[in-house]
């Protein structure tokens, strides 16, 4: 698929101008609107995701704000998992409170409390599978069920396994979101974002906010990240098998004091992780004995990891999700949700597993 790198599309006379604006055509406009690399990118998603329509953003922020703003407004209430990527948190604490949403922050990962959180005004439940930073995992299918029972719409943050090891649209969710940026695009060079709907009417809904607000996707990303995609099952087994082993490692090592990686049994949804993921991924929470200052020090002193933000790429990443990805969050929502101080976040990549393991055994020796 070429890269249509252009703004602007000539139309045919004025005639088909008037069509394609009355919605008589789905020919292209403006790519803000629609671009011929971007649609491409789209139809392939969608068919990953095995939902109906894909609608494309500039960033994984940008499909989560289309997602709020086009089922969030005053008197509506939004209930979400109480840990997600801190912006997903945060744009909704600070920013849509004040347009009148309510907002009850829960932990999803018990479906009890979900279902005494939903209300009569209940539109939308939030939530990310496995969650981010902690890598909890939430029961998608009961959680769902719930939620439709109540007429409640579901919407499930995909990025931390992406399509090749979990589609929650088979389970009952209405949208799914992915940050192009990691796992799918997987190569640390495109800022972009998807949502995925169960229905055409839903994405019918949705996609004129997009344009709306502006959250389109450019046609050289869309190329990089259909780039990336060719390559995205090989890339995730390598680092997920990479993941196992790395993990098995940390759990046994005698500086961890805990670690949370979807393979291991000792995950507190371990069972729930078997029955609805495909495999265990490639994100691990771990921390250490010596609290927050032994996590900097390893932190300091890895020489392959890298120390950075973003996960899911060729890279393996390692960061301090409370002073980093979630420092906005107040104490007080960190702590709750389990951002705790001495929690690392850890993305293996495709490096040779070994490596990766030398690497973080001499950082170990160093704490």
């Amino acid at each position: 698929m070429p890269i249509y790198q252009t703004s602007t599309f000539r139309f045919k006379d004025t005639e088909h101008g008037a069509a394609c604006f009355a919605g008589e055509t789905d020919d292209f406009i403006y790519t803000r609107i629609n671009n011929p690399t971007v649609r491409e990118l789209e139809q392939t998603l969608a068919m990953l995701e095995k939902g109906e329509e894909c609608i494309c953003t500039s960033s994984g922020m940008g499909a989560v704000n289309v997602v709020f703003f086009g089922l969030l407004s005053r008197g509506k209430h939004v209930i979400c998992h109480e840990t997600v990527y801190g912006p997903s948190r945060s744009v909704l604490e600070a920013h849509y409170t004040r347009f009148g949403v309510d907002v009850s922050f829960v932990d999803t990962s018990n479906v009890l409390d979900v279902e005494a959180a939903i209300k009569d005004n209940t539109a939308l439940v939030y939530l990310e599978s496995p969650a981010n930073p902690t890598v909890t995992v939430s029961d998608i299918p009961a959680i769902c069920k719930v939620a439709k029972d109540k007429g409640v719409l579901v919407c499930v943050d995909n990025t931390f396994l992406g399509p090749c090891l979990q589609t929650p649209l088979d389970f009952g969710a209405d949208i799914v979101i992915n940050s192009l940026t990691k796992g799918i695009n997987g190569h640390a060079d495109v800022v972009a974002g998807c949502l995925v709907t169960k229905t055409k009417e839903l994405a019918c809904h949705l996609r004129p906010i997009m344009i709306t607000l502006g959250a389109c996707l450019d046609p050289n990303s869309a190329f990089l990240t259909r780039r990336g995609l060719k390559t995205m099952a090989l890339r995730i087994e390598r680092a997920q098998d990479s993941a196992a082993r790395l993990a098995a490692y940390l759990e046994q090592h005698p500086k961890v004091e805990w670690i949370r990686y979807p393979g291991l049994e000792s995950h507190p949804q371990h069972e729930v992780c078997k029955r609805i993921m495909k495999g265990p991924g490639t994100m691990m929470s771990f921390g250490l004995k010596g609290g927050m200052e032994a996590g900097r020090r390893l932190l300091d002193s890895v020489k392959l990891c890298t120390l950075a933000v973003s996960l899911g790429g060729v890279e393996t990443l390692i960061q301090h999700p409370a002073s980093m990805t979630h420092a906005k969050l107040s104490p007080e929502a960190r702590l709750k949700g389990g951002v705790t101080p001495d929690l690392i976040r850890f993305s293996v990549g495709i490096e040779d597993v070994e490596e990766i393991m030398s690497d973080l055994a001499q950082a170990l020796d160093k704490v």
